[in-house]
């Protein structure tokens, strides 16, 4: 069913104007245009709602009922319509937007104060999560987009690598490791491990390079988030395998971050977003922002 808008702004400008010409001159139609569109409405509805000779223009009595709700049709429809011209030139609006512990620490709020000072009214949610909760969050429908560790092809979604992140091993300078100027996978054995369990992205990824290298996928001491495996390596229980972009040296101090090797294994951080699905205008401008501003720090 076809509802005849253009119609009912029609027959509110005739009633308004009190003329078939006045209006489609304000409509900027002609009358045999305007005519056709009057035409429609009343065919929709089954009234005549205009009584037209060649003196005069009435409404007719359902035409006068009718009036006062397709003033109400056509005004909240040209409110709604400048709303979005407002929200579109503007970029005004809430943003949800799913994102790593690790990146919303180090690399995101520089990103987020340069939005606030363009966008000062709209409201941004962060939803901190690990690794493939990310991923869910987004697909999912819970964020706008996100900042995820970029994964194996997903129809439904879609990727734009921001920066690539080198894994080391951080420990305390107490720590044997520390004197080494790099180390090698295969020589991690004898050494008490760090690592992250949970859903972590980067889970996957070392423990994967660990059974390459012989040795046990999951450390003597097992986290859930990067902060508590730099307080461990901080107090010299064992040493963590982290990205080299979470700094260690600068979050906590008499650390060190030794090169691992052979191979030299990479964090790619990812946007993600909802595939063939348009972002808000809000959304599309924080997006926008993020990506040049950690794209700028790409290894």
């Amino acid at each position: 069913m076809k509802i005849p808008i253009d119609g009912v702004q029609a027959f509110v400008h005739v009633a308004e104007l009190g003329s078939f010409n006045r209006a489609a001159d304000h409509l900027f139609i002609t009358q045999t245009a305007l005519t056709r569109r009057i035409q429609r409405l009343e065919a929709f509805v089954g009234l005549r709602l205009i009584d037209r000779t060649t003196r005069s223009t009435a409404l007719s009595p359902m035409g006068k009922d009718f009036l006062p709700l397709a003033r109400r049709i056509v005004d909240d429809l040209v409110h709604g319509l400048d709303r979005l011209r407002t929200t579109s030139r503007l970029g005004v609006g809430d943003v949800t937007l799913a994102t790593l512990q690790s990146v919303a620490f180090r690399q995101l709020p520089l990103a987020l104060r340069m939005y606030a000072r363009k966008y000062p009214h709209n409201r941004i949610q962060l939803l901190e999560r690990s690794g493939a909760l990310v991923t869910d969050a987004v697909r999912e429908g819970q964020a706008d987009f996100g900042i995820h560790i970029q994964q194996e092809a997903n129809p439904d979604l879609s990727e734009e690598m921001l920066m690539r992140d080198p894994f080391v091993l951080v420990c305390s300078r107490a720590h044997p490791a520390s004197k080494l100027k790099r180390v090698a996978w295969s020589n991690l054995a004898g050494i008490d491990l760090i690592t992250l369990g949970g859903a972590s992205g980067n889970r996957r990824i070392v423990e994967t390079q660990l059974v390459k290298a012989g040795l046990q996928t999951r450390g003597r001491f097992v986290v859930e988030s990067t902060p508590s495996a730099i307080a461990l390596a901080r107090e010299n229980v064992g040493a963590a395998i982290l990205p080299a972009a979470m700094n260690a040296t600068t979050v906590a101090t008499g650390l060190v971050e030794v090169p691992l090797l052979d191979p030299v294994l990479y964090r790619t951080i990812a946007l993600v977003r909802r595939r063939n699905e348009t972002l808000s205008p809000a959304a599309s401008a924080l997006y926008g922002i993020i990506k040049t501003r950690l794209s700028s720090g790409r290894r």
